[in-house]
């Protein structure tokens, strides 16, 4: 006589444990890659140095974030002076002559958005693809750019406010009554949408290079655990899934990130400078703009220094988020028989 045995409860990792690798992921992320953009800013801010109103981008290997200089001189982090030969000697000189805190210049108010927009983009990813796995099967190739498409769309959604409002404390010293002031009058103006300007250009940047990069990324892990005969992938085959499919779709979605720029940039230098400039164009006039005035490559400007940042970024952020992960599911596993 044969008895039927209930197949053993499947352990998975858990929502929360989700939130915590990727933020353990966000964090070690910035820190590793915040120091890159901090020199790469102070370089350009020896030749070129930074007028009063002038914009910058600033990023913490997640997030880029438009900058405003306050005021001339020495005393931002950004224009303090140096005599820089390259990237190599700026490095060895900041921490030298300014103490090793100055490569992290500028890195709280930036963690303030990065990790929760991080933590919001990969757990939703996760979940979602859980769900459609359950629904699809777990061979479904179309998984990837489905949940990576919706989890990218909400997040980018959620952020967008708080990067307007976040840019304009920036751009001058705001009081929460004056903030608030600002929100209000720009409500009451062009409506509840003028929160979410720039959002366009943003979701035609982010939503791509998340389909691609997740695809890609499912794609190359699948097959380099293959290829070393493993069932789950290692910390470098995570490692060099993610810096690969990085690179990749930041070549592809780099058009975007340029017209999200000029964007930026055209909406806080008409305000600091009260320059009248047409804002509201479509980011295919803008891209029309850039081919007529620099021809083809005005699309792809800042490929080097851009490529220099997604790609170790997209490497350290999943690889430490799959480590995480992995982390967490041994300790369920060693939990489970006492339950």
């Amino acid at each position: 006589m044969v008895t039927e045995t209930e197949d053993p409860p499947i352990v998975k990792v858990t929502p929360l444990q989700q939130m915590l690798a990727s933020c353990t992921g966000a964090i070690l992320t910035s820190l590793m890659v915040t120091p890159l953009d901090v020199v790469k800013i102070r370089l350009q801010a020896q030749r070129n140095p930074f007028p009063k109103g002038k914009c910058f981008m600033y990023s913490n290997g997640l997030m880029d974030h438009m900058c405003i200089c306050e005021e001339a001189g020495s005393k931002a982090w950004y224009e303090k002076p140096g005599n820089f030969r390259g990237t190599l000697d700026a490095f060895v000189k900041i921490i030298r002559n300014e103490g090793i805190k100055s490569l992290w210049s500028g890195l709280p108010p930036t963690l303030v958005m990065a990790v929760p927009a991080t933590v919001v983009y990969f757990t939703c990813y996760d979940q979602l693809t859980a769900l459609l796995r359950s629904k699809l099967g777990e061979n479904e190739t179309r998984i990837p750019i489905v949940a990576g498409i919706l989890a990218r769309f909400g997040a980018v959604s959620v952020i967008s406010p708080l990067e307007l409002i976040r840019t304009k404390m920036q751009s001058k010293k705001f009081s929460y009554k004056e903030l608030r002031q600002f929100i209000s009058q720009k409500v009451s103006e062009d409506g509840w949408v003028s929160l979410w300007k720039g959002w366009a250009p943003t979701i035609l940047r982010d939503v791509p290079f998340s389909a691609m990069y997740w695809y890609n990324y499912e794609i190359l892990k699948k097959w380099l655990c293959e290829k070393s005969g493993l069932y789950e992938p290692t910390f470098m085959i995570s490692f060099t899934s993610g810096a690969l499919s990085g690179s990749f779709a930041a070549i592809v979605t780099l058009p975007f990130d340029v017209v999200k720029t000029q964007k930026q940039t055209q909406l806080w230098t008409s305000e600091s400078h009260k320059i009248s400039v047409p804002l509201n164009m479509s980011t295919w006039v803008i891209m029309k703009n850039i081919v007529a005035k620099n021809g083809l490559s005005g699309l792809f400007t800042g490929l080097i220094p851009r490529l220099i940042k997604v790609a170790p970024a997209c490497a350290i952020m999943i690889s430490t988020y799959e480590f995480g992960k992995a982390f967490f599911l041994r300790q369920n596993l060693r939990r489970q028989p006492l339950e």
